[in-house]
């Protein structure tokens, strides 16, 4: 049987999908969130189309999952007013909420998304093709988060709850919100990647505008009510619509506080550059990446390949944080590479809903005519596909390539490829892997594999001051969700992580006065009397 035959009955008959893992039906969204009210919408709709296709007697197609808003600008504005309002220029309900308060909302609001689990994971499986423990593995990572995210503020309320004395002024010094939010994920992981710029962004006292990712929509309708329920009005409202028609208005408005986008650094750039006060808003990005490994000669190979399997094929290597360029020292080279080609093909492909299965459709339809056109252009240009079915293609599914060897004059090793293709690049000395990174406009990650102690440390001092995170011996990764996640260069502004993502959506204030016997009874009498929210010492348990 030809490969892309096999390929092709991995997609079953609609007859065929296990009744556990379907939708229970249609997702047609009618409705948005927005000042408090689930808003009734009667215009255009955009069709969802799962990546996972059934087999019909005209051959495959794409599962129809549901539709949701085609909103417009007078809907974005009237959320962004919504929020503004919210605001209130800081005096609203929610900004001056004391932290208990707000952490009582939001664990309220968690109790809710639970309820949610069994629909938020079936769609996140049929929207983007995750495989369906990956989906509930993403689902309980984000409520983890969140819990996290309410200790971490716990512990941050608790320093903030005493006076400071400094030279004749005591003060106290808390963090307070910044505004207004604009919110946007990513599709790869559209439900925590979201969220751990959403949660800490409302939780630090900020009203929110959430434009849910393009691929990965629907499966926050589920959670709309939650939002409306748990908060007050205004404080989070959703838009929907095209990006380029709605977003590019939120931001000429300069009424938007802060901009945290998961995605493209050009986007990111355009976005920036139409605000007409730039200096007023504050960007929290995770951008562009393309980690690369290296490979010394004292590498284990075997962990090497393990690990670079892992890394660049998790969710068919969609992850800003996967390895995405692999340099590994020409005297090993081919043994890697005859290694990485052998654990590649035990890899189980197939549907989402299958146990064990690796490898599963993409979710963007044009990302396999992208990969191949990017494999041709290094062929093109002196490489080979290494890997048995390399580039096989049916559909929206793409079977892993290993193209080797690839060099400065390919797509492969410029662009980032955000899919299943592996460029592998030998070297010789140690100096061109890291001229790489040097010259790289990425630096979030890069994964070091050796196990010669003066090996390591020669390239620890160099890549630390390139990228944000250096990875002894396995792949680059998020995790966990304690350590700052950011990246240098065009690859990220503002760090996050369950901590660093308060401070990111926050900024440090202080009430101060001068010591003396009348200043400090004012004090004393609003702190005893609990006359202001953010001039206190309760203690947090």
């Amino acid at each position: 049987m030809e490969f892309t035959e096999e390929l092709k009955n991995i997609f079953k008959a609609e007859n065929e999908i296990p009744p556990a893992f379907k939708l229970p039906h249609e997702i047609h969204q009618r409705e948005y969130l927005s000042n408090g009210e689930m808003k009734q919408w009667d215009g255009a709709v955009h069709e969802v189309y799962s990546p996972v296709c059934v087999q019909t007697e005209g051959g495959l197609k794409r599962v129809l999952i549901g539709t949701y808003p085609v909103c417009g600008e007078k809907e974005a504005l009237e959320a962004l007013e919504a929020a503004e309002q919210a605001y209130n220029n800081g005096r609203g309900e929610w900004p001056t909420m004391s932290v208990a308060a707000r952490i009582a909302c939001i664990e309220n609001f968690t109790r809710h998304m639970l309820k949610q689990k069994d629909l938020v994971v079936k769609l996140l499986m049929w929207e983007i093709g995750k495989s369906y423990a990956d989906s509930v593995k993403e689902f309980d990572r984000t409520v983890e988060y969140i819990y996290a995210t309410i200790d971490a503020l716990k512990d941050l309320d608790r320093q903030s709850s005493r006076f400071e004395i400094e030279q004749g002024i005591v003060a106290q010094v808390r963090r307070s919100p910044l505004g207004v939010v604009l919110c946007m994920g990513p599709f790869n992981y559209p439900l925590n990647e979201t969220f751990t710029t959403l949660i800490p962004a409302i939780i630090m006292g900020n009203t929110l505008l959430f434009k849910p990712p393009k691929h990965g929509t629907l499966l926050h309708y589920p959670l709309l009510n939650a939002f409306r329920d748990c908060f007050p009005k205004g404080v989070v409202n959703t838009i929907y619509g095209r990006g380029h028609s709605i977003v590019p208005v939120l931001m000429q408005s300069g009424k938007i506080n802060v901009l945290t986008l998961i995605g493209s650094s050009k986007v990111a750039n355009e976005l920036k550059k139409l605000h007409p006060k730039v200096n007023r808003l504050r960007a929290i990005l995770g951008l562009d990446a393309k980690n690369a490994a290296i490979i010394t000669p004292s590498a284990d190979i075997k962990l090497a390949v393990q690990e670079t399997v892992l890394g660049a094929l998790s969710f068919n290597g969609q992850r800003c944080t996967a390895l995405k360029m692999i340099y590994v020292h020409q005297s090993i080279a081919t043994q890697f590479v005859e290694k990485l080609d052998e654990a590649i093909s035990k890899l189980k492909y197939g549907m989402p809903w299958e146990e064990g299965v690796s490898l599963t459709p993409l979710p963007e339809p044009h990302k396999p005519g992208y990969l191949k056109e990017c494999i041709d252009d290094a062929v093109a240009n002196g490489a080979k596909v290494m890997n048995g079915n390399g580039g096989a293609t049916v559909e929206s599914f793409v079977y892993p390539a290993v193209v080797y060897p690839v060099n400065e004059r390919m797509k492969l090793y410029r662009e980032e490829q955000f899919g299943p293709v592996i460029p592998v690049a030998p070297y010789e000395h140690i100096n061109e892997p890291i001229q790489y990174i040097i010259d790289s406009p990425h630096g979030q990650q890069v994964s070091v594999f050796s196990n010669n102690t003066e090996e390591v440390a020669e390239t620890i001092d160099p890549l630390v001051n390139q990228v944000s995170r250096v990875n002894i011996n396995c792949q680059c990764q998020r995790g966990p969700d304690v350590f700052p996640f950011t990246g240098r260069k065009d690859s990220a502004e503002g760090t996050l992580s369950v901590v660093d993502a308060l401070r990111s959506f926050s900024i440090r204030s202080l009430v101060a006065t001068k010591l003396n016997e009348q200043n400090k009874q004012l004090i004393n009498d609003i702190v005893q009397n609990h006359y202001s929210n953010f001039l206190s010492t309760k203690y947090i348990f």
